[in-house]
């Protein structure tokens, strides 16, 4: 992918032969191209490839085994959905404690919620159907519940970049779709959208960029061009 403008749109990130793995062990292949803002990417692949150690790495938490990642102009705040297995439920909290998170950083803990995110976030609990549940324990929610208060949480940071990590794993398709929904609501609002996800029906139907990873090499461009070399990749 080139990087720069395309079509007047900047890039985000730039990933210069960036390979990703674990205590210096490469997992994913070298990697080089652009992300553009605005853009909503999948990143696809078989199980073991390096999907989410590669969006681990793209987020900060983990350091490349080589190569570059160059932000431009600056690294922008990142709202995180991690898979649901790495959360605790445990916690002795509400699902309005758990939405509010996402507005900590422009929060004074001393003047507490002003009027205005408070307001924001009462419309993330009605986007995602947990306006009813805002005063409930998470101990008790389900899967999807957990699940929808989550993307809660990341629509009241509106980072202008979102990278989820398997968000429909485990849960039902009826709130599979309906927070596909919310991730068009962010795409809509202008923010760069990165998913690791395993239904290429969904991909082909709502992403316009993927990146598939192979164990050798990756296809990264436009969602009609990758998917069918994936499918083939598959069927060999």
């Amino acid at each position: 992918m080139a990087g720069g403008l395309v079509g007047g749109i900047a890039a985000m990130i730039e990933l210069d032969n960036l390979v990703a793995g674990y205590e210096g062990i490469a997992i994913t292949p070298a990697l080089s191209g652009v992300i553009h803002k605005g853009s909503m990417t999948a990143i696809i692949g078989l199980n073991g490839c390096g999907k989410s150690t590669l969006l681990k790495t793209l987020a900060g938490f983990i350091p490349p085994v080589s190569g570059v990642v160059r932000w431009m102009p600056t690294r922008p705040v990142v709202g995180w959905l991690a898979q649901r297995h790495a959360l605790e439920s445990q916690f002795p909290l509400t699902v309005l404690d758990v939405v509010s998170q996402g507005a900590w950083p422009q929060v004074s803990l001393l003047r507490g919620l002003r009027g205005d995110v408070r307001a924001r976030i009462h419309a993330a609990l009605e986007s995602v159907g947990l306006a009813a549940l805002a005063k409930a324990p998470i101990e008790g929610l389900s899967g999807g519940q957990f699940q929808r208060m989550l993307f809660a949480r990341v629509l009241v940071q509106q980072a202008p970049l979102v990278m989820l990590d398997e968000p429909f794993t485990g849960i039902d398709e009826a709130t599979s779709h309906d927070l596909m929904m919310v991730i068009q609501q962010m795409h809509r609002q202008g923010q760069t959208v990165l998913a690791v996800l395993h239904d290429n029906q969904r991909v082909a139907e709502y992403f316009p960029e993927t990146l598939l990873l192979g164990p050798q090499n990756a296809c990264w461009g436009r969602t009609t061009d990758v998917l069918p070399a994936f499918q083939s990749a598959r069927l060999a």
